[in-house]
C-alpha cells in the first residue's frame, strides 16, 4: 500500500519567518504535536524543515527564551527527512527508523508537499491489521472446531 493512501492530508504549514509563538498557537488550535516548514517555488509548497512541540518545549521554553521573537527557521530541523507518496508502508517504516524521526512529510514526485506521516498514524494502521489477523485466526479455530462436532 502506497504511504500516499495513508497519510494526513490536513498538514499544519508554516513559513521559517513565523515566529515559534504562532507555531505553538497552531498546533493548538489545529490539535498537532509539529508544523511543516514550507518555502513557496514557484506555487508549490516544499517542505524545508519541521518544528514539533517537543523542539519548543526543549529549546524555547527550557532555556526562556521569547517566543515572540524567535523564529521556526531558528529551530527547525535543518536536514528533513521526507518521502514521496508512493513509496509504501513498510519502506516508510524503515526509512522513518533509520533516520530516528516519529514524523514524516510526504511529497509528490515534484517534492510539494501533500501530507505527513506520523508515528501514531503507522501504530493505529499496523493495529487495525494485527487485529484482522487475529480475527482470521479466531475464525478458523471456531470454523473447524464447528466442522469437527
Amino acid at each position: 500500500m502506497p504511504i500516499g493512501e495513508i497519510c494526513n492530508r490536513d498538514t499544519v504549514i508554516v513559513k521559517r519567518d513565523n515566529t515559534v509563538l504562532e507555531a505553538a498557537q497552531l498546533m493548538r488550535q489545529h490539535h498537532v504535536g509539529d508544523v511543516v516548514v514550507v518555502e513557496e517555488r514557484d506555487g508549490a509548497r516544499i517542505p524545508v524543515g519541521i518544528v514539533t512541540d517537543r523542539d519548543l518545549v526543549v529549546e524555547i521554553m527550557a532555556t526562556e527564551l521569547d517566543p515572540g521573537v524567535i523564529t521556526v527557521g531558528d529551530i527547525m530541523e535543518q536536514e528533513l527527512a521526507t518521502v514521496k507518496e508512493s513509496v509504501g508502508v513498510f519502506e516508510a517504516i524503515q526509512y522513518m527508523r533509520s533516520k530516528t524521526v516519529r514524523r514524516l512529510p510526504i511529497v509528490n514526485e515534484k517534492s510539494e508537499l501533500v501530507g505527513i506521516l506520523s508515528l501514531d498514524d503507522l501504530l493505529e494502521l499496523l493495529s487495525e491489521e494485527l487485529l484482522a489477523v487475529a480475527k482470521l485466526v479466531n475464525y478458523q479455530r471456531q470454523k473447524e472446531t464447528r466442522l469437527r462436532r
